[in-house]
């Protein structure tokens, strides 16, 4: 039944998100490759483990609800960069984490309140992001989901996603030794 579920995931691929439609490259170029390369760029490299360790956290997060929202019909995306990754793994694995990392970032170089950045960036992506992705028929929303349940889940997912990261700054760090040359 697996083999089967995944050959017509496959096929769906082909026939609809395959490379010869303009909404695999809009995925790809604006919500998976910009993202990572702007990462690349624009990453504080001296606060590279604990906006890391942010970032992953949130991407493990979202990607998880995400799983868990497509997979129970709350909402979808018609169009996958790759069809044997499941969720969108453009949005979930590059956009929306990367753009927490920068409001991390942002707010900790800064020493701005993290909480309304990162509230005002949650606002977008639910309110602005997602209606415009809906209207080009990349998201759709099923069984009673909307925007203020996705924003409400982008706030759960960035609040506990701090609290992790916060406890994982405090840690002690044991087995680092000092170079003596």
């Amino acid at each position: 039944m697996q083999e089967q579920l995944s050959k017509i995931q496959s096929d769906y691929w082909y026939d609809f998100s395959g490379f010869d439609t303009w909404q695999f490259w809009v995925i790809l170029i604006f919500f998976f490759l910009a993202p990572l390369i702007s990462l690349f760029f624009l990453l504080d490299q001296k606060e590279r483990f604990s906006v890391g360790f942010f970032g992953f956290n949130i991407h493990v997060w979202f990607g998880y609800i995400d799983r868990i929202g497509s997979e129970n019909g709350y909402w979808g995306y018609p169009y996958k960069l790759v069809p044997f990754i499941p969720g969108n793994i453009s949005v979930d694995a590059a956009l929306v984490p990367i753009s927490y990392i920068f409001v991390y970032q942002w707010t900790k170089k800064k020493k701005k309140n993290f909480y309304i950045y990162a509230t005002g960036l949650s606002l977008f992506f639910s309110f602005i992001f997602k209606p415009i992705i809906h209207s080009h028929q990349l998201f759709e929303l099923h069984k009673g989901t909307n925007y203020f349940h996705l924003f409400l889940l982008y706030c759960l997912i960035f609040i506990f996603s701090k609290i992790v990261t916060n406890i994982y700054d405090k840690l002690p760090l044991r087995g680092m030794k000092q170079s003596s040359n």
